[in-house]
């Protein structure tokens, strides 16, 4: 009984409709990394959802608030038959199709949004550039458990945390792009210093808790 539950679901879930007219009213998108679902919102208000794959946790797809920054067909091999890029700083993320269909509804991917080309087609039709894509999660990936440890060369939504945390304090003067780079990793030893840690622009579990992010 709950398989064929779950089966109907899904069914529902994935069914795209292709000559479902585009959307009137103001498009918005969420991504719950937790239910590998896509949501379409229209004017605040869900329209439609679609299983996804999302990042692998050793390349996770990043958390925060972006913009759709452009979009293409048939973009490159392995993209699918669509390209929908988000303005992430640090590295090219974006929402695209897969020659990979077995792939949705798992953490498999380098940091993108995946799904199934018949979806992503519809997708593209109803996005723009400045559409509003909402990757939930948390900056620290799994804040109950211990925080990777940053330095120079590291990327990510944790690394623009610390870069917004270094800024507000006084110590970062740059614009944060989630890169740690040498203005990141002076700013971290001008903070360590500061506040008594030992000064070796690591970012580490002291380094955390100095900036009231772990208890």
């Amino acid at each position: 009984m709950f398989l064929a539950c779950f089966l109907m679901f899904y069914c529902a879930l994935t069914e795209a409709s292709p000559n479902a007219p585009v959307p009137t009213g103001e498009i918005s998108l969420q991504i719950d990394p937790l239910r590998n679902r896509l949501t379409v919102l229209i004017d605040g208000v869900v329209y439609k959802q679609f299983p996804i794959a999302l990042g692998k946790p050793e390349t996770p797809t990043p958390a925060g608030e972006w913009m759709v920054l452009n979009k293409y067909k048939n973009w490159g091999s392995g993209f699918g038959t669509r390209w929908i890029g988000l303005n992430v700083p640090w590295g090219i993320y974006g929402i695209h199709g897969t020659n990979k269909p077995g792939s949705i509804g798992h953490d498999a991917s380098h940091g993108c949004v995946r799904m199934l080309n018949r979806h992503v087609e519809e997708l593209y039709e109803w996005v723009e550039p400045g559409t509003p894509v909402t990757i939930l999660g948390h900056p620290l990936r799994e804040p109950q458990l211990e925080p990777r440890r940053l330095a120079a060369g590291d990327s990510g939504s944790d690394v623009l945390l610390i870069q917004s945390r270094l800024r507000s304090a006084g110590f970062y003067k740059g614009i944060p792009d989630g890169r740690f780079g040498l203005s990141t990793e002076k700013a971290l030893k001008s903070f360590e210093e500061a506040n008594g840690l030992p000064v070796d622009g690591v970012m580490s579990l002291h380094d955390y808790r100095g900036m009231g992010l772990l208890e």
